[in-house]
């Protein structure tokens, strides 16, 4: 959004009619030649008037410090968004086999890769989605990074291993993914790296709504100029155009990435996670304990044992194949499907993981004794905000939509480095790029401040690194007033 560089005040555009008014005026009589101009700012005296000084410093402040963490998470953003398909050609061996005439089993596909990996505790099958799709069978690795797995690729019609990868997380990132999602989550520094891309999104919607506003506010001939830059040669107007237009195109997307963003940022994420569970949001879990005890969940996934024979530790087990049918009977017909294996007292786990639009996320708790199904879980009784959580997460991560979703995370991606681009122009442009006047809070109608730092404080207390970020903005701000302070009392002395 529009970084208005406020280093002079804007100057309204005149409306047409005043425009083309012939220079002959000043004949006319004394009453007309005297008549206040036309170009005062728009609505003297209102809420807004009074309120742009502060939205116009705030912006300029962050969009000049905290744009570059932004500029960073973009274009880390863009090159994560173009992983999924670059992961279909860099991996294409392992993911990819010519279609045969039948598959073979689950459980002789499951053996196969155990052979591979004798070391490895087979975890959850995923049966390719597509004819010509290998089988990913999934291994714990205890020397793996947290949520990590040892995927092992199975021709579904040969029982060949086509390789090993490692795979990250529910929606089995491979390598390449993996480090271009690390970096933009945390810049590969761990927990440290990980407040940078926090302070981004905890900023992201602060700037992008100021700009709105600011970008609305604008007086301007007609509507069309706000969606559509103007031509010409190059010039800061036609910056600010650009800068503008393209930021009212890609608000809306730019406030949900910052939203979805801090739901799993250290700190603002766990305010988030109370807050949802508070209103009845939280996400529901899947009873798989054998007996129907509480506490059982589908969230087990990735750290059960290998059970792919004819008995357990646990007994009977009738085996991944006729767990698979079992689920299928009970309503678990997408193709796209994750079956995580029992481990000790629990039962296979059979999830739909197809989130392409109408999302199929249903899922089952199968008794591996007799097939009996011990709980059913469906996405239709999520309650409306865990459903809009995990939509929200989904198309973050560019999982939701497929390859429309990632798209949209690329241009978006791109449109967020060019308008921070676009901003640094126009502050060049208007170097030294001074904000306004301080004191710029004494003009607002007594009845806002208030309720705006009531406001204020409690989101910098919800998005702790946004408070703590604005307070040392004031004191940089407090800090360049005393000194501009005096060095006025120096020269006056002088």
């Amino acid at each position: 959004m529009p970084i208005d560089d406020p280093a002079r005040p804007e100057t309204p555009e005149a409306p047409p009619s005043q425009a083309t008014e012939p220079r002959t005026t000043a004949t006319k009589p004394s009453a007309t030649a005297t008549r206040p101009p036309t170009t005062t700012p728009t609505h003297p005296g209102t809420t807004w008037s009074s309120l742009r000084p502060l939205v116009l410093r705030l912006h300029f402040y962050a969009g000049v410090l905290v744009a570059p963490f932004l500029l960073v998470a973009a274009a880390s953003g863009l090159l994560y968004a173009l992983s999924f398909q670059a992961e279909k050609v860099v991996y294409a061996h392992e993911l990819e086999v010519p279609v045969g005439d039948a598959t073979l089993p689950l459980s002789q596909q499951v053996n196969t890769a155990r052979k591979v990996n004798p070391n490895g505790t087979v975890t959850a099958v995923w049966p390719g989605v597509e004819p010509g799709a290998t089988t990913r069978v999934l291994m714990a690795d205890p020397d793996a990074p947290e949520v990590t797995s040892a995927a092992v690729f199975v021709d579904p019609y040969t029982g060949d291993v086509r390789g090993q990868l490692p795979s990250y997380g529910s929606s089995g990132a491979l390598p390449l993914r993996t480090w271009t999602d690390g970096l933009h989550r945390d810049l590969h520094l761990g927990d440290l790296g990980r407040n940078y891309s926090e302070l981004a999104a905890s900023w992201l919607w602060v700037i992008a709504l100021g700009g709105l506003l600011l970008w609305l506010g604008r007086r301007r001939r007609n509507r069309r100029a706000l969606f559509v830059p103007e031509g010409g040669p190059a010039s800061r107007r036609r910056t600010l155009s650009w800068h503008g237009s393209v930021g009212l195109w890609a608000v809306t997307g730019l406030v949900l990435l910052s939203a979805t963003g801090l739901t799993w940022s250290r700190y603002a994420g766990e305010n988030i996670g109370v807050a949802q569970d508070g209103l009845g949001g939280a996400t529901p879990t899947l009873t798989a304990t054998v007996g129907g005890a509480a506490g059982g969940s589908s969230e087990h996934e990735g750290h059960g044992g290998a059970h792919t024979g004819t008995t357990t530790a646990q007994g009977p087990d009738i085996g991944i194949d006729k767990a698979l049918e079992a689920a299928r009977a009970a309503g678990i017909d997408s193709p796209s499907v994750s079956v995580a294996l029992p481990a000790e007292g629990k039962g296979y786990v059979v999830k739909e993981t197809d989130t392409r639009f109408p999302v199929e996320l249903d899922s089952v708790a199968v008794n591996p004794a007799d097939g009996a199904v011990l709980d059913r879980l469906a996405f239709a009784d999520y309650p409306l905000l865990a459903k809009l959580t995990r939509f929200g997460i989904d198309a973050h991560t560019g999982v939701f939509l497929g390859l429309i979703n990632q798209l949209a995370l690329a241009a978006l991606a791109l449109s967020l480095i060019l308008l921070i681009l676009w901003g640094y122009r126009m502050w060049w442009l208007r170097r030294p790029g001074r904000p306004v006047a301080r004191g710029a809070w004494r003009k607002v109608p007594p009845t806002l401040p208030l309720p705006l730092l009531a406001v204020t404080a409690l989101v910098a207390w919800f998005v702790p690194l946004l408070g703590l970020s604005l307070l040392l903005f004031l004191a940089v701000d407090l800090a360049l007033a005393l000194v501009t302070r005096a060095r006025s009392g120096a020269g006056r002395t002088g």
